[in-house]
């Protein structure tokens, strides 16, 4: 268990009680904490920092701008890896991003990772006027199309003349290129058959937004096929899983969930609110299913799970964000027990 790495998640949008929305303790947003929450992962030891690519999330639609925030980390830390989640293609073309990739990694002495995907909410995308098909596979085949060019970039040995189905540069170079050689670690995620069938192709890394552990699984078993039928190593694909976390010192979620769940305007979920008020015995599917959930003790059971499954990193939404305890007990309580 060595080799298992753990990544905070930066709260950089507030989603106060909205069903546990990855920050529903965060009453309002405010990036001076946001940025202080970030200098503080990497002192207790987190391995990796991300950052959510939305232009419009929470509440009041107040997020900020993650490329920027990245940025900022990147010369607020030293040693934490990082990286975008989902980094969303049609926010930046695609020759942009590889230089603005490249000098992140330069800057940050090799720290960056691109986890690369096409986006999740076309609300946004509408609003800001920007480009986002309605088909999913068109969508996906622009994103590596998008991503073939960004590895181009990185790799060229002199001036770059390559077309990617929409996307070309004539004589462009990416200097100076990124640290890390041959080109940071490219992470992929989600089912999406055209995205799986590019991270067996190229990839490094994989990732799951929040499912339990038999979908996790079943996942998987989806990436090794597309390893297989490519003649690629399932085993050199690092796997990821975000999740949700809600940490206790004692028996006491529930009073912590009713807490955050009495943040919002309106909870509509009724069984969130039995199990908060001790009506229901066992947590519901959709809290078990994408939160760590209890004491130090039960959170590293369920974390061993996901280990054995195939897990090698995890990405943690802290559920009592901006609050620190959460994150505070796990690097003292947990993340030790899977360090050799």
């Amino acid at each position: 268990m060595s080799n298992v790495q753990f990544g905070y998640c930066l709260p950089i949008f507030a989603s106060p009680g909205q069903a546990l929305f990855r920050t529903p303790n965060y009453r309002a947003l405010d990036a001076r904490t946001t940025m202080d929450l970030g200098v503080h992962a990497e002192s207790l030891g987190f391995d990796s920092l991300w950052v959510a690519d939305h232009l419009m999330l929470g509440k009041d639609e107040a997020i900020l701008e993650g490329w920027t925030t990245l940025s900022a980390l990147g010369g607020a830390t030293s040693r934490i890896r990082l990286g975008l989640i989902h980094q969303a293609h049609y926010f930046r073309p695609p020759a942009i991003a590889a230089k603005m990739g490249a000098t992140l990694d330069q800057i940050t002495g090799g720290r960056f990772i691109l986890f690369y995907d096409f986006g999740r909410q076309l609300r946004e995308n509408r609003a800001y006027g920007l480009a986002y098909p309605d088909d999913v596979e068109e969508r996906a085949a622009e994103t590596v199309d998008g991503v073939r060019l960004i590895r181009d970039l990185w790799t060229a040995d002199g001036l770059l003349t390559v077309t990617y189905g929409s996307y070309a540069v004539t004589g462009a170079t990416c200097t100076p290129g990124p640290v890390q050689q041959p080109h940071p670690p490219i992470w992929f995620g989600e089912p999406d058959p055209g995205l799986l069938t590019a991270c067996a192709e190229f990839g490094q890394g994989w990732n799951t937004t929040p499912v339990s552990v038999a979908e996790f699984q079943r996942r998987l078993g989806l990436l090794r096929d597309a390893c297989s039928e490519a003649g690629t190593s399932y085993e050199a694909v690092e796997k990821s899983v975000e999740i949700q976390v809600l940490l206790t010192p004692e028996p006491g979620a529930r009073e912590t969930l009713k807490d955050i769940l009495s943040l919002g305007e309106s909870t509509s979920d009724p069984e969130l609110i039995a199990y908060a008020n001790g009506d229901l015995e066992q947590p519901p599917a959709k809290l078990a299913d994408t939160t760590l959930l209890g004491t130090p003790d039960e959170v590293a059971r369920q974390l061993s799970a996901y280990i054995d499954a195939g897990a090698d990193h995890f990405l943690l939404w802290f559920l009592d964000a901006p609050d620190r305890r959460g994150m505070d007990l796990f690097a003292r309580e947990v993340l030790p027990r899977f360090r050799s």
